[in-house]
């Protein structure tokens, strides 16, 4: 069997699709399923079993000579909550007894890291292990991501493959439940359905211009790409940044969007909320060179090819992936 947590979300449901569309099925699907707003990103998909999330490490230890892989992209992350024990909880403690059952059983290991880990840039975002204790995350959500990782390099006992990956601006279909924290491009799509224009943040940095702030936007389908590629290939054991490798401004996002749905760009712009204003990122951009020296060959898509075949293909049509 191969387990795949967090399989009601965004990320390990486009996992879910991955692996079916490989011919996968024997997968074990780990969530807190009595959040039915998500049932579309897994029912219609083939799965063996599921198991809510309270109960999987229980079923773990009982069912270990049955477990082929875990994909453990489960997690709390939203990144305006501030209670600490809350991911304590779930990102951190959980997965370290998933760390410590995968060591004992020989049970290859991936999780989800974040590229919220790398806070402002201070130390740049090169997936440099030696560099993870210098990391100085803005918010609970980006600590408990580099405390587990932390943890994780000091462990002498280990899985004996396993890979963290540190995920940059990730959009694509299957996300829709995300509320405030779904992508850009998600909200700027239903901006421009609903009112014909698309506000993006104020910069309050004097380096960069309005819509000028950097991200690294990433294809969920090449997500999906590079877990599979690690599923197969079981290259050297370590964390890895993944992006696209090309940070691309607001407004190129938002234009991107407009042009998928054949309009002409009208943007406003807003204040950044002052909740978050002094914890914003305004540059963000994955070195991948590290992964690409594994073997992993394939292109990253384009941002906007990917809000084309994102827009066209899934938000038109309300399709899942």
């Amino acid at each position: 069997m191969i387990v795949i947590t967090g399989a009601a979300g965004f990320i390990g449901s486009c996992v879910i699709a991955k692996f079916n569309a490989e011919g996968i099925t024997n997968l074990v699907l780990v969530d807190d399923f009595s959040k039915h707003e998500k049932d579309n990103n897994y029912t219609l998909k083939t799965f063996y079993q599921k198991i809510e999330r309270k109960d999987f490490i229980e079923w773990l230890q009982k069912n270990t000579e049955i477990v082929e892989h875990i994909i453990h992209i489960g997690a709390r992350t939203d990144t305006t909550e501030f209670n600490v024990d809350l991911f304590n909880e779930l990102n951190l403690n959980y997965t370290k007894a998933l760390w410590q059952i995968c060591s004992a059983h020989n049970i290859p290991l991936i999780y989800a890291s974040s590229a919220a880990t790398y806070g402002l840039g201070e130390q740049g975002y090169e997936d440099d292990e030696t560099k993870i204790p210098l990391l100085k995350p803005l918010n609970p959500y980006g600590d408990s991501k580099n405390d587990f990782d932390k943890w994780a390099m000091l462990q002498k006992k280990t899985p004996t493959h396993w890979y963290g990956l540190k995920f940059f601006n990730v959009y694509g279909p299957n996300e829709y439940h995300k509320g405030r924290m779904a992508s850009v491009i998600f909200h700027a799509f239903n901006q421009i359905k609903q009112n014909g224009k698309v506000k993006l943040f104020r910069s309050h940095h004097p380096d960069y211009t309005d819509g000028g702030q950097l991200r690294d936007f990433v294809y969920v389908k090449d997500v999906v790409n590079v877990i599979w590629f690690l599923y197969k290939n079981k290259p050297k054991n370590g964390i890895y940044n993944l992006g696209s490798g090309k940070a691309r401004t607001f407004l190129d996002l938002a234009k991107a969007t407009f042009a998928a749905l054949g309009k002409e760009p009208v943007i406003e712009f807003i204040d950044t909320p002052i909740d978050i204003r002094d914890k914003y990122q305004y540059f963000t951009e994955a070195k991948m060179e590290k992964l690409i020296a594994q073997g992993y060959k394939t292109p990253f898509t384009g941002l906007e090819e990917g809000v084309r075949d994102y827009v066209s293909n899934y938000l038109s049509k309300s399709g899942y992936m």
